[in-house]
């Protein structure tokens, strides 16, 4: 006679449980000062109310203190900061990091020694206030893995958008094997990302699209950093990337293509990528190409400056790169001031690998010294690149409905660019990874969020 009762309390307790587990965690988040990334307006005092991982309103002011411990479970200020959304960087190598030894360590390193310094790589980016980034190349699909991993919250990181192993031709700058001896080159093919002819580049994009990738990357220049001598002749022909481009999007992918060369960048252009990657060589007549077609262009200055710099140290690069390097770097910052001046549209990226990870605010300096204002490159790591990404509906802007993702900073970004290289505060999909320019553990994640009444009245009398 006691079952119907005993199953009766169960079942509400199971019920109860599950509604509790399933309920999304609000926070309370208060900003100092809030920048409109749209308008360059400061904002002044701004509660941000945040629902799991989405932002559920942006209201002015500070919430009363009774309405803020009603609504939410976490209460969160930061005295003295500006917010802004969290930051994309549209272009990354998260699974390496060029160094003297990087062209032996190929031959000794394990895939699972590139990922495991993956996971601090990203960690890094992301303390540095990138939450977004579209990761542009790797060995072994090795960011992908790291995507997921992030995904599933078990490292943290930013929110990738990858491309798995670049799409390039036979001896071309996607090509891994050059500079080897003939017996260790062996011949890749199209499951390896090098294709010669139409059909193999749909073979490659098919191979993406069952791999896991986000988007596709392909090299129709020479580069920099491999033992090739040229850095910027042509590699695929236009029918190759219109094959490559038609694939893509038939899965729903965007095209990013390296390229240097003018010639490489007018056939990329044609036919039919979203984005341009470093354009050092770019002419006039690309720039009005691009324009016409609407074609992103992601300036890398950084890297430019810094094999530049590397260059001029003895043995750093093996001589054919040091060479190009020393070609390059002096050339990339003007080229994206003349590509600003022309009207080209211009989404942040900045090669990270070819630098250290988590330097990569420092292209926000570069930008605004090749004549870029300030607003329009914050504008680049944020609006500019999530339209690239064609995720305006949820990432650049501190919106409702957009992912959480909030960082701040200790002054006005506009007044001086500088101050997004120290970045005070992290959020990213509602959960703060850093606080007061320190990283947030999982360990302390509960005594960042969680207030006690006194801290409610010291937030809120701020």
């Amino acid at each position: 006679m006691m079952l119907r009762p005993l199953l009766l309390s169960v079942s509400l307790a199971a019920l109860f449980a599950s509604a509790t587990a399933g309920a999304a965690e609000r926070t309370i988040f208060y900003c100092s000062n809030l920048l409109d990334i749209d308008t360059g307006k400061m904002l002044g005092e701004t509660t941000i109310i945040t629902e799991g991982k989405l932002i559920m309103e942006v209201r002015p002011g500070h919430m009363k203190e009774e309405d803020a411990t009603k609504m939410a479970t976490n209460i969160h200020n930061t005295p003295g900061l500006t917010c802004l959304p969290g930051l994309i960087d549209s272009h990354t190598h998260l699974t390496g990091e060029t160094s003297p030894t990087g062209y032996t360590d190929q031959f000794r390193w394990n895939i699972a020694d590139y990922a495991i310094r993956s996971t601090v790589y990203a960690q890094r980016t992301l303390q540095a206030g990138f939450t977004t980034v579209r990761n542009l190349g790797d060995g072994d699909n090795a960011s992908i893995s790291l995507r997921n991993a992030i995904n599933a919250g078990i490292v943290p990181g930013p929110r990738i958008f990858t491309a798995g192993g670049a799409i390039g031709s036979t001896g071309g700058h996607a090509d891994g094997t050059d500079g080897y001896r003939a017996d260790l080159q062996g011949d890749p093919h199209a499951k390896d990302g090098i294709i010669n002819g139409a059909d193999e580049a749909w073979k490659a994009v098919r191979q993406h699209y069952k791999d896991g990738a986000d988007l596709i990357k392909i090299m129709p220049s020479g580069g920099v950093l491999d033992e090739s001598a040229s850095v910027d002749n042509a590699q695929m022909t236009i029918e190759e990337i219109k094959a490559v481009v038609a694939a893509a999007h038939d899965y729903g992918f965007t095209v990013a293509a390296h390229a240097h060369g003018a010639e490489a960048i007018r056939r990329a252009v044609i036919g039919g990528v979203d984005s341009i990657e470093h354009g050092t060589f770019m002419d006039d007549a690309d720039m009005k190409l691009m324009k016409e077609h609407g074609t992103w262009y992601v300036p890398t200055i950084i890297a430019g400056k810094y094999v530049e710099e590397k260059a001029k140290i003895p043995g750093y690069y093996p001589a054919q790169v040091a060479a190009k390097a020393a070609q390059v770097g002096p050339m990339i910052q003007a080229t994206a001031g003349r590509a600003y001046k022309a009207g080209v549209k211009i989404a942040f990226g900045t090669d990270a690998a070819v630098y250290p990870h988590g330097e990569n605010a420092r292209e926000f300096v570069y930008m605004v010294d090749a004549g870029m204002p300030p607003l329009y490159v914050l504008q680049a790591a944020t609006t500019h690149a999530a339209e690239l990404l064609h995720k305006s509906d949820k990432l650049g802007r501190i919106k409702a409905g957009y992912f959480a993702d909030v960082i701040a900073v200790k002054g006005n970004p506009l007044d001086d660019i500088k101050l997004m290289q120290k970045v005070s505060f992290v959020m990213k999909d509602g959960k703060i990874y850093k606080d007061n320019g320190n990283a947030v553990t999982p360990e302390t994640q509960a005594q960042v969020t969680a207030p006690s009444v006194a801290q409610g009245e010291e937030l809120l009398g701020y």
